[in-house]
């Protein structure tokens, strides 16, 4: 068993308090929440989220509690109800101290939820933690109280100086931004760039650390230089055990592997791993400071639909080819081939003439995760698509600004105007308007693509630009005397 320490206080004024103690039954993977609350309410109610940011599907995390339970100091019991799936109501018949406890079954194997095991416990606070009403910009101070045979706490959020089991976060948002892996895992930490990094993983057999840290400083150095800044003071890198999915958060990332680091010497499947790792890095800045407007802040009770997820995240399977490149971790045939292998898985099924990249951004929350039979043929997928849509405009930026601009550009655009300025998203009209300003002329060519199902004609854009396409085989080469296309 094992204890976490939350201690939230008002960020006006001490309105309110909640102190939440956790602790690890590893035998049966339960975390047990107590909650001690501090306010003057005559209804308490507490909600917990039903999804995770990223992560485009209602979980209903609730599901996983049980034994809620309410009591003043006293130990007397309080009566509560249920007012929706995810939202308790305790009447405190005026009581300022109240005892709240409940238990969370944590044993998946997904990146937006917890699991707890003998020697590791993974945390995703989304599922674990109920804030006040709609009060997630509260202030919190969490502390924990390991096991005697666990040693280490990772996480995007740094310890605080005087006690390195202490963590204070400036809001629940924040906390819900920032897993938690705890346990004897394997941890590595250093410096890079003047920030502070830490590999944390579960299960690290095979792991070449020197080929790993230095490819991992690459893709942030090459990353950094697209964008001209770094948005955070530290970085924690989860790599879990055996299992599927990545999860990008505002200073981490977490994800799931194959459980082992033993490539066998296979390039290709050491390649597609930096890719991943690339991917869900450059989502710090797609997603999480080059947003949306709708990508925040969230409402934790519904979904978050959004017309531009298809930029989220094709673009970012876009980029995740181009960083390896740049930073000198794979070649151009190999960045060429992982797009080839995007193109392809798009144009192998007939979902492109039934559904957009924008209606798709919209429907990702009635078919993540979606097996149905026919899913394939009525429907795309945004990761194999967008890639390609990405390239397209890329190709197409640079050549209406006789290739003065690229796409860079416009993320840098935005990243600067509406993060860094506006600190706020950008509405879809702010997006595309970007997207011509940059190119110094209409896109609304490329904005049907989005825009409508059909086929692509890749031709029209690849071959004035230099690449062949091979439609047979759907693999792209760039002839080497070619330099059309600077973004290649």
């Amino acid at each position: 068993m094992a204890a976490l320490m939350l201690a939230t206080t008002s960020a006006a004024a001490d309105d309110y308090h909640m102190l939440y103690t956790v602790s690890m039954d590893t035998a049966k993977h339960y975390l047990n929440v107590n909650l001690t609350y501090t306010g003057e309410d005559e209804q308490l109610k507490l909600k917990m989220p039903v999804w995770a940011p990223g992560y485009y599907s209602i979980l209903d995390f609730p599901k996983h509690l049980c034994d809620f339970s309410a009591t003043d100091r006293k130990g007397e019991r309080l009566s509560w109800h249920k007012e929706s799936k995810n939202t308790w109501v305790i009447d405190t018949k005026g009581k300022k101290t109240i005892n709240v406890s409940y238990r969370i079954f944590a044993n998946e194997r997904d990146v937006a939820s917890s699991r707890v095991d003998a020697n590791v416990a993974f945390i995703a606070p989304n599922g674990v933690f109920m804030y006040k009403d709609t009060d997630t910009s509260h202030p919190l101070t969490l502390t924990y109280d390991l096991p005697s045979n666990w040693k280490n706490i990772s996480s995007g959020l740094k310890a605080d100086t005087d006690n390195p089991h202490s963590f204070t976060v400036p809001s629940f948002d924040i906390l819900f931004d920032s897993p938690f892996l705890i346990g004897n895992h394997y941890t590595k930490s250093f410096t890079h760039e003047g920030h502070d990094y830490e590999f944390a993983i579960e299960t690290p057999q095979g792991l070449e650390e020197s080929r790993f840290e230095s490819s991992f400083r690459a893709i942030v150095s090459t990353c950094t230089d697209i964008i001209g800044d770094v948005p955070y003071d530290n970085y924690c890198l989860i790599h879990l055990g055996e299992g599927q999915g990545g999860l990008e958060h505002l200073n981490s990332q977490a994800c799931y592997t194959d459980g082992t680091y033993e490539f066998h010497d296979e390039r290709s499947r050491w390649i597609k791993f930096l890719s991943f790792v690339a991917h869900e890095y450059f989502h710090l800045y797609n997603v999480k400071t080059i947003r949306p407007i709708e990508l925040g802040p969230f409402d934790y009770d519904r979904e978050a639909y959004c017309p531009l997820i298809w930029f989220c995240e094709g673009i970012t399977c876009y980029y995740e080819t181009l960083i390896l490149e740049r930073a000198g971790l794979c070649t151009e045939e190999e960045k060429l081939l992982l797009l080839s292998n995007y193109m392809r898985m798009d144009e192998r099924y007939d979902g492109k003439y039934h559904q957009s990249l924008r209606m798709a951004s919209y429907d990702i929350w009635l078919n993540f995760m979606n097996d149905d039979a026919n899913s394939k043929d009525v429907r795309i997928n945004y990761y194999f698509r967008g890639p390609s849509v990405g390239l397209i405009m890329d190709i197409e930026i640079q050549r209406l600004s006789n290739n003065r601009h690229s796409l860079d550009d416009l993320m840098r655009l935005l990243y600067n105007r509406y993060h860094k300025e506006a600190g706020r998203g950008f509405t879809e009209e702010e997006f595309w308007n970007a997207v011509d300003e940059v190119a110094g002329a209409s896109m609304s060519h490329v904005r049907d693509m989005v825009d409508k199902p059909g086929e692509i004609d890749y031709e029209r854009y690849l071959t004035p630009a230099g690449i062949k396409l091979d439609r047979e085989k759907w693999i792209m080469t760039l002839p080497k005397n070619e330099e059309t296309f600077r973004g290649l």
